[in-house]
């Protein structure tokens, strides 16, 4: 069973996992209806923000009982 911390970890690096790849939609031009469609630093950004997400799940199965 896992705790309270990893869960709210996992939940936030999933959170953000989903977000960044919006995003790299959106920049991309992939996924149409936003102020970000079409615009490659939003590309950009997604791509940081979905990295941080999988390190932040990686790290999340350390975090100890």
């Amino acid at each position: 069973m896992m705790n309270p911390m990893q869960v709210g970890v996992r939940v936030l690096a999933i959170a953000s996992i989903v977000m960044g790849m919006i995003w790299v939609l959106q920049g991309i031009n992939v996924l149409p209806g936003s102020f970000m469609t079409g615009r490659i630093q939003w590309a950009y950004r997604g791509g940081i923000i979905a990295t941080l997400g999988a390190g932040l799940l990686l790290f999340s199965r350390r975090i100890r009982r």
